[in-house]
């Protein structure tokens, strides 16, 4: 009951937008986020309120140099395998491939560059887990179609699928399609490419463009089972459990709703077919998608074959205007209120071990499907001592208490759970801040929020604390 399955795939995750850095080198093409700057830009952004296509002198720019893993990846990867991965989780920049989007040639330094990467891997017994969009979408797309509310975008994700399945489909077994697909609905540009035109019907907007993602996605799960008929591909959801924040029914009403908003895609994508609340839902807020009879056919032949998610804390809910003024501090792309009976983070994400078996309890309840904990972690400011130790107790207490959940979810619940990556197993950049200062990782990147810093990396002692969890398959959490 200690130990955890054979042949559990440990590992841990990045995102190439956040870690690569090398912006424009070896003829990449410009991606969403390399124009999402950081400081309070930011996040209008992110949310398509503020529109910025290129990047100017007022502003910096996070990923351009992130922790330059482009050059470092190495040496990186070195100590995924010094504490024992079984598993990297690791996403393809689009750009490096395409560098305008629809390119009928990939670029040829941008597969050289991830055959590397995962040969890398192999090298070390260390199976990739590649998300296939990781929040990016080509700004030369966006100027020509208007990012993912354009039907034409299918076609040009699938060629990239394509050529992705093509040069690495004999190395790579695990597939994702689209990274946290529910996080369109909250920042569309960062999401979707998505840019509002004066007059638009947002909601019109959001679940077009939602539609196309879940095509695209049916269609490169069909394509992959085709090309690769050993290949498993998952979807992949931003989760967290909505606890009524009392027993009144409204409260109770309000997160059930909040919950089925947040598993819409992957209903669509577990299925292959549209919930019936969620078609009504949008007939209620005039949302009028035109769903051929051939679209119905891509999406039930092009189901998933495992849910992925991350986990980072629980949300709570309630229906009362009054409660409602108590907003955590949490991840502000989801609203939630204080859940007086947990801690919080230094970013007031609220700390819910359980909610970690709630929510893959709850998953698997609604899919029958495995399940792959894909993110999960701490972001916190780590100090370094003279003697260049970082004594990161705080990260280890989080994650052991995350890990013994999720142990109870396989043992005692009987719940299939194929592996676990930790977010941010290195140190990068914060997708919703753009800050280093809020580090999750292992493995300590020296570099803080104005760009300062040699890249050098370090180890945490959470970094031997893993490598030993790892080594004796969980038994020693």
């Amino acid at each position: 009951m200690n130990r955890f399955p054979e042949n559990f795939l440990w590992g841990g995750a990045t995102a190439a937008n956040q870690c690569e850095g090398a912006w424009l080198e070896d003829g990449k093409g410009i991606s969403t986020v390399d124009v999402i700057p950081y400081g309070e830009d930011r996040m209008p952004v992110n949310r398509g309120q503020l529109k910025m296509l290129e990047c100017d002198d007022n502003h910096t720019y996070p990923a351009h140099e992130a922790i330059d893993m482009y050059h470092h990846y190495k040496e990186d990867i070195a100590l995924f395998a010094e504490m024992g991965f079984k598993v990297y989780r690791f996403s393809i920049l689009w750009t490096r491939i395409l560098p305008n989007g629809d390119d009928e040639k990939p670029n040829e330094k941008g597969l050289a560059f991830y055959r590397s990467l995962i040969d890398e891997c192999k090298k070390h017994n260390i199976e990739p887990l590649v998300t296939i969009n990781h929040f990016d979408t080509p700004i030369a797309l966006i100027k020509k179609y208007g990012g993912w509310k354009d039907k034409r975008m299918i076609d040009a994700f699938v060629h990239l699928c394509e050529i992705l399945f093509d040069n690495f489909g004999d190395s790579v077994k695990y597939w994702l399609t689209f990274n946290e697909i529910n996080m369109l609905l909250h920042m569309p540009f960062m999401g979707a490419g998505i840019l509002y035109e004066e007059g638009e019907n947002k909601d019109q907007v959001n679940y077009t463009a939602a539609h196309h993602e879940l095509l695209a996605s049916a269609k490169a799960v069909k394509m992959a089972h085709e090309m690769m008929p050993n290949s498993m591909v998952g979807c992949m959801l931003a989760a967290g459990q909505y606890y009524p924040y009392s027993c009144h029914p409204n409260d109770v009403w309000d997160a059930l709703n909040s919950d089925r908003d947040n598993y819409f895609f992957i209903d669509v994508q577990a299925r292959g077919e549209y919930p019936v609340w969620a078609l009504k839902q949008m007939e209620h807020k005039g949302v009028k998608l035109n769903i051929t009879e051939d679209d119905k056919k891509i999406l039930k032949e092009g189901t998933v074959d495992f849910i992925s998610f991350s986990y980072y804390c629980s949300r709570c809910t309630s229906a009362d205007p009054e409660i409602q003024k108590n907003n955590s501090r949490g991840n502000a792309v989801f609203k939630a209120v204080v859940n007086p009976y947990l801690k919080a983070s230094e970013w007031g994400w609220q700390i819910d071990p359980l909610g970690l078996r709630v929510t893959a309890n709850t998953i698997y309840d609604r899919y029958q499907k495995p399940l792959f904990v894909v993110e999960n972690g701490l972001g916190a400011v780590d100090k370094v001592e003279e003697d260049d130790s970082i004594h990161d107790s705080y990260r280890i207490e989080y994650l052991r208490e995350h890990l013994k959940a999720l142990r109870d979810t396989i043992n005692i619940d009987g719940i299939p759970v194929l592996g676990y990556t930790s977010w941010g197993c290195i140190d990068l950049v914060s997708a919703s801040t753009g800050e280093m200062k809020k580090r999750y990782g292992f493995i300590y990147v020296n570099k803080d929020d104005a760009g300062n810093g040699d890249l050098s990396r370090k180890k945490k002692d959470s970094f031997y604390w893993y490598q030993n969890v790892i080594k004796t398959n969980g038994e020693s959490l």
